[in-house]
């Protein structure tokens, strides 16, 4: 899940981001000062945009918003104070976790594609990767679902040559680390970080 408030640049709203699936046709249902977007094929919630959100929540800051369980629990509160009918959960899990490559095969219509099942700890992903060192046990970051990379682009679920991607494994340049090489691969941690954990707070 993503939040963002910019009251400079796009006036008075709360855009929050809940589901970075495939979006077949979007469409939009208004309850008050609340617009419910979803996906008109299926009825998935991709997000909400909340219009004055000053009046109801105390804000600081003009960007992407961390999201806490403190700042879920408000826009819950508000979410059923307006009628929308449904919740957004908190997500424990970092955007950006360690994983562990336990399987990598060549992708049947691309020769420099493979595809790689990443334990993260609590699932395994599959994960289309490009780069030409990733390998299996390789301890690497992964980019979840949703996630915002340092460059803007969100993470969404995707289809590579036909075979369905959820995620993405990092470069040390994709994460904006100092120092980054300029040769193309992806990030190969070392053995001490563990699987599931919160790649940017390690050994913090």
């Amino acid at each position: 899940m993503n939040v963002h408030y910019n009251p400079n640049g796009i006036g008075d709203v709360l855009l929050v981001s809940v589901d970075a699936g495939t979006i077949t046709e979007r469409d939009y249902q208004k309850h008050g000062e609340v617009v419910r977007l979803f996906d008109k094929k299926d009825g998935r919630t991709l997000g909400y945009n909340i219009f004055n959100v000053s009046r109801h929540f105390d804000l600081s800051g003009n960007g992407k918003i961390e999201v806490t369980e403190t700042v879920v629990d408000e826009i819950n509160r508000f979410l059923q104070k307006s009628d929308v009918g449904e919740t957004i959960a908190f997500d424990t899990r970092p955007e950006f976790i360690v994983g562990h490559v336990t399987s990598k095969e060549k992708h049947p219509d691309a020769d420099k594609l493979s595809i790689c099942k990443v334990d993260i700890g609590d699932e395994v992903l599959q994960i289309v990767c490009g780069a030409p060192n990733v390998d299996k046990d390789h301890k690497v970051v992964v980019a979840r679902v949703g996630a915002m990379m340092p460059s803007g682009m969100l993470i969404k679920e995707a289809e590579l040559r036909g075979v369905p991607s959820s995620g993405m494994i990092c470069s040390a340049k994709e994460l904006d680390l100092p120092d980054a090489p300029k040769e193309k691969g992806i990030l190969v941690l070392s053995d001490d970080y563990e699987i599931g954990a919160d790649f940017f707070t390690h050994d913090k």
